[in-house]
Order: structure tokens, then sequence, then C-alpha cells
């Protein structure tokens, strides 16, 4: 089995939208999720049927690492250029869904929710990232994970409910470390390394036991279920080849969609119409 077509396209159709320079929208209810991730926060805005029609993406500068809001006025400040210009773009939001890390709970979670409200928009949700993901992709069995800048977050769907979450602190975050130390630079110019596809492949042979570590971690937390399926996303799933080490280390067939970056975003957006009309509420 491989990510349908329907997901694939879902995707791409958002990353088209990034460039906001279609005609706005006229009609309809629109639903808005929001991704305060390490190394991006990303909002994307779907339609009453899900159709993607708009979407921001922006470097985030680490406000958020390890399931924490660290910089609570840098995210604020980035979420609200976007939706200023997302309202610009004759897209008029109010509201949006927001995914915090599987396990953050209590205050920690809370406050991913204020950082919406801070920017005036209701908080219609509140959902874990790898549970957000498995909207887009579509999936009723299987394993997320979902491979950030800090942390790794793995979810796993049973009958097409979550029966186990889980998060690591270990992402993208790690791999520019070991670029840093072994290329003497520093981690601005390791992160702009790792995401060059002309130096992907020459540093593979110096990132994959990263990724190898990544893929143990999760091996670990799947050793009690019975997955035959694990679907990458997320910023770091972007790099080459990383699915065919976490398929060789745990020995479960790994699936990776079209832009892993994108699907969590999205799936908030498809999550924010299932909290649409209630009050405030959280899955984990």
């Amino acid at each position: 089995m491989v990510i349908s077509e329907k997901a694939n396209s879902l995707i791409k159709d958002f990353e088209k939208t990034l460039s906001l320079d279609g005609p706005g929208y006229g009609k309809g209810t629109l639903y808005a999720g929001v991704d305060l991730g390490t190394a991006y926060i990303a909002t994307a805005v779907v339609d009453d049927q899900g159709v993607p029609v708009a979407g921001a993406l922006t470097k985030s500068q680490s406000f958020v690492r390890d399931g924490l809001v660290l910089d609570y006025v840098g995210a604020i400040s980035i979420l609200k250029e976007q939706v200023v210009k997302l309202q610009a773009a004759g897209f008029p939001l109010t509201s949006a869904a927001v995914a915090f890390p599987p396990g953050t709970t209590g205050r920690n979670a809370n406050t991913f929710g204020h950082v919406i409200e801070s920017v005036g928009l209701e908080v219609a949700g509140m959902l874990d990232e790898p549970t957000a993901a498995s909207k887009v992709l579509d999936i009723t069995d299987g394993a997320v994970v979902d491979i950030g800048g800090g942390t790794t977050g793995i979810s796993i769907i049973k009958n097409g409910e979550v029966v186990y979450t889980a998060d690591e602190p270990t992402g993208g975050t790690h791999v520019d470390l070991v670029l840093s130390g072994h290329f003497k630079v520093g981690q601005n110019e390791a992160e702009s390394m790792k995401r060059d596809p002309d130096k992907q492949w020459e540093i593979l042979y110096l990132v994959k036991p990263v990724f190898e570590k990544m893929a143990a971690i999760v091996n670990t937390h799947l050793q009690n279920h019975q997955v035959e399926r694990i679907y990458l996303v997320g910023g770091t799933s972007c790099f080459p080849r990383i699915e065919k080490v976490m398929e060789e280390e745990t020995g479960i067939k790994t699936i990776k969609p079209a832009n892993p970056l994108l699907v969590t975003p999205l799936g908030i957006a498809l999550g924010c119409k299932n909290f649409c009309g209630s009050s405030k509420e959280t899955v984990n």
C-alpha cells in the first residue's frame, strides 16, 4: 500500500496555495489549522469541502522546541503576520485549530492555544500532530511518525482510532548539530546545508546514524503493537532516503508522502472541521 492518490493530490494542492496568487475566496465556511513547529510555523486553510484554498509557511527560528513554546512573543509575531496576509488576500479567518506534540499536556498544551488567541482568532480545537497528519493520509491502520525540528511524534492507529501516542526529543536539530560539528560551521549554516538538495546526497553518510537512532527510538515504541506500515511526515522527513533507513532499521514498510512538511498543518485544518460549532476541545 502507498499513499493514496487523493492524499498526495491534497498535499500538492495545498503547496500551490502557498503563493496566494489566486482570486481569494468567495462563499462558504473556511477552516484553518496552525502548526507551530520548531523549524516552521505553518497555517493551512481549507473550504467546507476540505479543499485547500490558502496557506502560509514561515521559518520559525526555533520558537518552539521539544514540545514547548520557548519564544511566545516571537511565535505570535510570525502567526499574526500570516493571519494578516491571509485576510488581506481575501480569506476572512476568525478561528483556527492548533496541534501540539503528542504527550504534551496541561499548561504546556494550552500555551499552543494561547498563541492562536493572541492573534485574534478563536481556538476551534486542539489535537496532537501525528493524529492531524493521519487525517490527510486517509489511513485506518498504521503508525504516523512526525519527525520535526525538535521532536519525533509517534501515533499508532488501529481501525481508525488512535491507540497510542508518544513524543521523543530527537529531530532535525540533531542533524544540524552533527553537521555543525563535522564541518566546524554554525548551526544556521548546517541547517542550510541540510536543506540544500545538491548537498543532501553528499552528507547522507554523516546524518544516516542520526536517522538510524530515530528509527531505533520509533522501533522501541512500536514493539508492543502490531504495525504493518509506517507513514513519515514532518520537515525532517523530507531528507532523501530517510524512509529507507527507517524501513531497514524497523523492518516495517515505510512510506513517505509527496511533501512531508505540509501534511500536519493541512491535517490540522481538516481537523478544524470536526471542531466547528463546538466549544474548545482537545484530542490526545
